[in-house]
């Protein structure tokens, strides 16, 4: 099969490797049919995190089920489903909780290539979230929008819900990648009356308006905090953190209100943080990896299917595998908000 395969630092390429095959009674074989680049993805690309070179990548997608293991008995053969990036099994003390992203039962060697014509999904039976009907009974709007569904908008949606965004609430949101853009929709669909957006690109900024932004702050930094200020008095009840850089934390934390939560959902780059801040302005801070399972079965698939969000918009560029690299530079150079991947037609 055909898969994406991280070279080095800046070079991705497309590559003929074996294809995936059942392993254990939890997996099942998923052709997928579309896939996508993630921010997170640009870390490695450009060197600042590590990755050993010459593995297969790639953590959202969409597909249809081919073979399943013994042990799965929900999901069928011909089944259309999200693949989650979380692999929950659905028993364990957090899954049952609702923090599937940090499953006790996790399997070794099922993190990644997604990017690919064929993934091996191993929990599946809990982990995959089934899609009625089949890829063709879709637009090809709402097939992008299923597919932020294995991630980045149930990422967008754990900010919002960590930091207890409620009906009514001022909300500030960090971060225009598609993270944060989908955190403006998880905003306003859990109820928020008011969202600011901090974003300094104008494309960013016109889909963060349309995705229910009712105000953008392109500053960053005490400027940033001074504006959030100006615009709401206080500052805001809640803050969603979709970067992970120490600044965007520490922006974070400066504007909301005393009390308010700050949702954190951006990948750390940084151990140490002074959380003297928090203690003395009365400032929570919660956050982490995202139950994308338990989001996309309580709310957001039936959210897609019945056109009350349409997450999808933040795919502005699409490519095949054979232009992989393509698809990384278009986001590091940040001329594609997020890079769409098409590989099948299910």
């Amino acid at each position: 099969m055909k898969a994406a395969v991280f070279m080095e630092p800046g070079k991705m390429e497309a590559h003929e490797v074996e294809k995936p095959q059942i392993e254990k009674p939890s997996d099942a074989l998923i052709k997928i049919v579309r896939a996508c680049v993630c921010g997170s993805d640009l870390w490695w690309y450009r060197g600042i995190s590590k990755r050993d070179t010459n593995v297969t990548v790639g953590h959202e997608a969409i597909g249809v089920v081919e073979e399943v293991g013994s042990e799965v008995t929900d999901i069928k053969v011909g089944d259309f489903v999200v693949a989650p990036f979380t692999h929950g099994c659905g028993h364990c003390a957090a899954c049952l909780a609702g923090f599937d992203g940090d499953c006790l039962n996790p399997v070794s060697g099922t993190r990644g290539g997604y990017q690919a014509e064929y993934l091996r999904y191993t929990n599946a039976n809990w982990g995959l979230v089934k899609i009625p009907g089949q890829p063709k009974d879709y637009s090809d709007e709402q097939l992008n929008s299923l597919l932020t569904l294995s991630d980045v908008m149930a990422t967008g949606y754990h900010a919002a819900a960590t930091a207890e965004v409620k009906k009514g609430d001022t909300v500030v949101v960090m971060g225009d990648g598609a993270v944060g853009l989908c955190g403006v929709i998880a905003a306003k669909l859990r109820g928020a009356k008011r969202i600011i957006a901090m974003s300094r690109h104008e494309d960013r900024q016109k889909l963060a308006l349309e995705f229910g932004a009712t105000d953008i702050v392109p500053e960053r930094g005490d400027e940033a905090v001074k504006h959030v200020m100006e615009l709401t008095g206080t500052g805001a009840d809640a803050v969603l953190e979709c970067v992970g850089m120490e600044q965007s934390v520490d922006t974070a934390v400066k504007v909301g209100r005393p009390g308010a939560i700050v949702g954190r959902v951006g990948i750390p780059q940084k151990a140490e943080m002074n959380t003297n801040n928090l203690f003395f302005r009365n400032i929570g801070l919660r956050g982490g990896i995202a139950a994308v399972i338990t989001y996309d079965k309580e709310i957001l698939l039936d959210a897609v299917l019945n056109n009350k969000i349409n997450p999808g918009k933040v795919f502005t560029k699409r490519f095949d595998l054979d232009h992989i690299e393509d698809a990384y530079e278009a986001m590091d150079k940040r001329t594609a908000i997020k890079s769409l991947l098409v590989i099948s037609e299910g």
